[in-house]
């Protein structure tokens, strides 16, 4: 069994990463809204991958003999101005994620739940990347965001997500 002050921490995560799957939904549906088809794909794989973290605590609260308590998920922005504002929220929003699995990672050693401890070991190594990813795509839209054919390139390499 997991503490309770654990297990509450991994109840708020869950709805944490249902949130970033939602907010990434919403991403997704701007692209597809102003043309970008490839950037909306990426986000639909982003969306899958944060439903995938959340299944993945989900599961792990089952198996360690407790309940999930699932919380209202809160509504995501909506309004985006361009390519370069989708990925620059979606790195400021990784980098909160990351902060967060940290604090969680903190708080099992501290309630010396190492069984916990051991299982965000996974999503901090995840977060590196979920961290490196936006914010490479993040310097070449930036570099080519007044260049169509560049954003195009950019658009057709990311629909390539499996």
């Amino acid at each position: 069994m997991i503490g309770k002050k654990v297990l509450d921490a991994l109840n708020r995560q869950i709805n944490r990463e249902i949130y970033s799957a939602y907010f990434y939904l919403g991403m997704a549906a701007y692209a597809d809204s102003i043309g970008m088809k490839g950037i909306a794909s990426w986000f639909r794989m982003q969306w899958k991958e944060e439903l995938f973290h959340a299944d993945k605590m989900f599961n792990y609260i089952n198996d360690r003999g407790n309940r999930v308590m699932l919380g209202a998920i809160e509504e995501p922005p909506q309004d985006f101005s361009s390519v370069r504002d989708l990925f620059e929220r979606t790195y400021e929003h990784e980098k909160k994620v990351t902060k967060l699995i940290h604090n969680l990672v903190d708080l099992a050693k501290s309630e010396k739940d190492t069984e916990s401890e051991s299982f965000l070991q996974w999503f901090v190594n995840e977060q590196r990347e979920e961290e490196a990813t936006p914010r490479g795509i993040l310097e070449r839209v930036k570099k080519s965001e007044k260049d169509v054919k560049a954003m195009s390139q950019i658009d057709g390499e990311l629909a390539k997500r499996k």
